[in-house]
């Protein structure tokens, strides 16, 4: 009896004890994936906070795409004005310029310019100063990056694109459509970004001894200077337009078919600049970032203001009439002058420097009639003289960068003709290629029906197709 009643007693320890070795087991293999569970949650929450870069990222970013947007919208104030200040048979051909400015130069951007101009960015090291190319398309993504690569190259694209359109304008009534088409392709996937490059991709301007650099701060050489004497050079090689000149070298005004296009344009322009100059701070979380920006977009106010009122008393004081065209022209001419230098001017300078360009503007007009270089909207006088002004102020004129030794005038006159000097030789070259191809200009009867309808076979104006009811 005894005997039997141990045996089930026996047996049951056994059942016990392996049943309490398997709960042991379960327990260790559920703690062991707690643990593991508990390990990838905090690397996806490390790797989430890694990939957040907080609010000041967002708002740098967003910021720079607002900024970005209002420098695209001055495409339609380049429109507007070269339209405005040229006859209306061109207009249609003027506005397919402007468009394919922007969309030829972006692609263009995308595939060769960035990669030209910022090579840095795609990890290039020890790069040659004078030319380099880091890839193709936009840049990868960095843990610790500053701005997201998208908005870095569609800040950067628009730049491109502006450079291009001012010399619409200078060839404007006379250049075949594909012939621009070449030069404006050229312009933006090569000419702008490799000067572009030593500027501001941190080519030789910046390397020079002592810690000092060529300082522009937005482009007034950069983009501004590069775009007006591509555009001299496309006028040199053009010729003036029918008409624009006498057999014996007189002058004569062909005026623009529309003036409140133009000032429209100039005023679109304007406000587009508020993207252009305050955006170049490329920084606004800060007390120091926002105090910069502001200071940047009055001085970029107050130069506009000076350029209008200097142009418009001078062309006053020496044609007799206070002319429209040359107040606009001169808000133009000041706000290019204040866009190398509007960080570090104070609101007093920056008046002077805004009421030089105005002055520098009328006189740039009146020089090119000397020379009997058609400009028609005067592309070169307000982005060329005015851009050389910008740098070169920056030299002459008490301001920070002087003050700190980060530059001088030496410094300012290399960088300046530099880039003016290289934009004219590659273009000029260029120019003429095409011109010794027979590529370059229309045919006097083509000039003279309008290029509308001789290279777009449209007209911009109904009333152009009805007879006797064209616009002039």
């Amino acid at each position: 009896m005894t005997r039997w009643l141990r045996a089930p007693f026996l047996t049951c320890l056994v059942f016990a004890g392996v049943a309490g070795l398997n709960l042991l087991g379960v327990m260790e293999v559920s703690a062991q994936d707690a643990a593991e569970v508990a390990e990838e949650a905090a690397v996806e929450e490390a790797a989430a906070e890694e990939a957040d870069l907080g609010v000041g990222y967002a708002l740098d970013n967003l910021t720079l795409f607002l900024c970005a947007v209002l420098v695209l919208f001055m495409q339609a104030g380049f429109a507007m004005v070269e339209s405005g200040l040229n006859s209306a048979k061109n207009t249609v051909n003027i506005l397919a310029k402007n468009l394919m400015d922007l969309s030829v130069g972006a692609l263009l951007f995308y595939f060769i310019g960035f990669g030209l101009m910022y090579p840095s960015s795609y990890g290039g090291e020890d790069l040659n100063p004078y030319f380099a190319f880091g890839g193709s398309g936009i840049y990868e993504s960095a843990p610790d990056r500053t701005f997201s690569p998208q908005v870095d190259w569609f800040f950067q694209a628009v730049f491109a694109a502006t450079a291009a359109t001012i010399v619409s304008g200078a060839v404007a009534g006379r250049m075949k459509f594909n012939a621009y088409l070449v030069y404006s392709a050229v312009l933006t996937g090569l000419i702008y970004p490799v000067s572009g490059y030593w500027k501001w991709g941190g080519g030789w301007l910046t390397q020079f001894a002592g810690d000092m650099a060529f300082q522009d701060f937005a482009g007034s050489a950069v983009v501004h200077a590069v775009g007006g004497f591509a555009g001299l050079a496309g006028a040199i090689m053009l010729g003036p337009r029918l008409g624009r000149f006498t057999s014996d070298g007189q002058s004569v005004p062909l005026p623009g078919h529309n003036i409140t296009f133009a000032a429209l344009g100039v005023f679109i322009l304007w406000v587009g600049w508020y993207g252009f100059n305050p955006g170049s701070q490329l920084a606004f979380q800060s007390t120091g970032d926002i105090d910069a920006t502001v200071l940047i977009a009055v001085n970029t106010t107050l130069a506009a203001a000076a350029g209008v009122v200097a142009a418009t008393v001078i062309a006053w004081a020496l044609f007799g009439k206070p002319d429209l065209t040359m107040g606009l022209n001169g808000a133009l001419g000041g706000l290019v002058g204040i866009t190398a230098c509007c960080d570090a001017f104070t609101n007093g300078w920056a008046i002077v420097v805004g009421a030089i360009a105005g002055a520098l503007v009328v006189a740039g007009v009146i020089l090119l009639d000397k020379l009997k270089i058609d400009d028609p909207v005067g592309a070169w006088p307000v982005h060329g003289l005015c851009g050389i002004w910008g740098c070169m102020a920056l030299g002459i004129l008490p301001n920070s960068h002087l003050e700190s030794g980060a530059t001088n005038l030496m410094i300012q006159a290399i960088g300046t003709a530099s880039i003016c000097g290289w934009a004219f030789v590659t273009m000029l070259t260029l120019f003429a290629v095409l011109k010794a191809v027979g590529m370059l200009r229309v045919d006097p009867e083509d000039e003279q029906a309008g290029l509308d309808i001789s290279e777009h076979g449209m007209h911009a104006y109904p009333s152009d197709a009805v007879a006797g009811g064209a616009i002039a």
